[in-house]
C-alpha cells in the first residue's frame, strides 16, 4: 500500500485539529448569539459568503416573467403592504419595532434598487435560515411571489402618495391560499383587517404605534442572513 505524502497527512491533522477546536468553541457557548450583538467580522464574513453562494447557485435557473405588467405589480402592492412593510418599510415610513429589533437589520426596500429578479424571487420563496425571513413559498404561489418581485423593483421609483394609491387598487392580501388575518393593510384596501376598536400598541419614544401589519421579508444581500429577502 502506497504511503501517503508527509504533506497530506500533515494537513488531514491540522484540518482535524481546527474541526475540534471549532467544536469545543462552539459547545462551549462563550459565542455571543444575541441579536443585539454584532457578529465578529470572520464570522460575518463567512455567513456572508454562504448566504450568497447559496442564493446565487439556486438562482441560476429561474427564468423570470414579465415584471412590467402593471396588473402583476399592483398584486404585489397588496401583498407587500400586508406582508412586508413590518420589516422592509414603505416610503415615508419610519422603522418598526421588528425592524429596529432584528440582525441583519432588513433593508429598507423603498430606498434600494432591486435588479436581480431571480434572487429576489428564491429569497422571498425559500426564505434565508436564522435571518427573520420565512419561506413565503410553504403558502404562496409562484405568480404573486413575482408580483411582490415586481412590485420591489417598482418601489424606489414611488413617493408616500403613489405608494398609497397602488395599494389601494391592488386586491389586498392574496395569493393562492394560506392568508392570515393577523396580515392587514394599513392602506384601507379590500385586504385582512384587524379589530379597529382596539387601541395601537406603542411604545414610549416610538415613531409610530407598533402594527402587526407585516412579516420579515426579503433578504438583503448586504445583510448577513435578515432578514430578513
Amino acid at each position: 500500500m502506497k504511503q501517503l505524502p508527509k504533506s497530506v497527512i500533515t494537513a488531514a491533522v491540522a484540518l482535524g485539529v481546527v474541526a475540534v477546536g471549532a467544536c469545543a468553541f462552539a459547545y462551549s457557548g462563550l459565542y455571543n448569539i444575541g441579536a443585539d450583538a454584532a457578529h465578529t467580522k470572520p464570522v460575518y464574513a463567512f455567513l456572508e459568503t454562504l448566504r450568497d453562494r447559496s442564493i446565487d447557485r439556486r438562482a441560476r435557473s429561474i427564468q423570470v416573467p414579465d415584471l412590467s405588467d402593471p396588473a402583476l405589480i399592483r398584486q404585489g402592492a397588496g401583498n407587500y403592504a400586508a406582508m412586508c412593510t413590518g420589516c422592509h418599510l414603505k416610503p415615508g415610513m419610519q422603522p418598526t419595532e421588528l425592524s429596529k429589533g432584528l440582525y441583519p437589520s432588513p433593508p429598507a426596500l423603498a430606498d434600494e434598487v432591486r435588479d436581480e429578479a431571480a434572487h429576489d424571487f428564491w429569497v422571498i420563496k425559500h426564505g434565508i435560515k436564522a435571518s427573520g425571513m420565512p419561506a413565503w413559498g410553504k403558502s404562496m404561489q409562484d405568480q404573486y411571489v413575482w408580483g411582490i418581485v415586481a412590485f420591489v423593483q417598482q418601489l424606489p421609483k414611488l413617493d408616500a402618495a403613489q405608494y398609497a394609491a397602488l395599494v389601494a387598487s391592488s386586491g389586498g392580501h392574496s395569493h393562492g391560499g394560506g392568508e392570515s388575518g393577523e396580515h392587514h393593510d394599513d392602506e384601507g384596501m379590500g385586504g385582512h383587517h384587524h379589530d379597529t376598536t382596539k387601541a395601537p400598541h406603542q411604545h414610549e419614544g416610538d415613531d409610530a404605534a407598533h402594527r402587526d401589519d407585516g412579516m420579515p421579508g426579503m433578504g438583503n444581500r448586504d445583510a448577513l442572513p435578515s432578514h430578513h429577502e
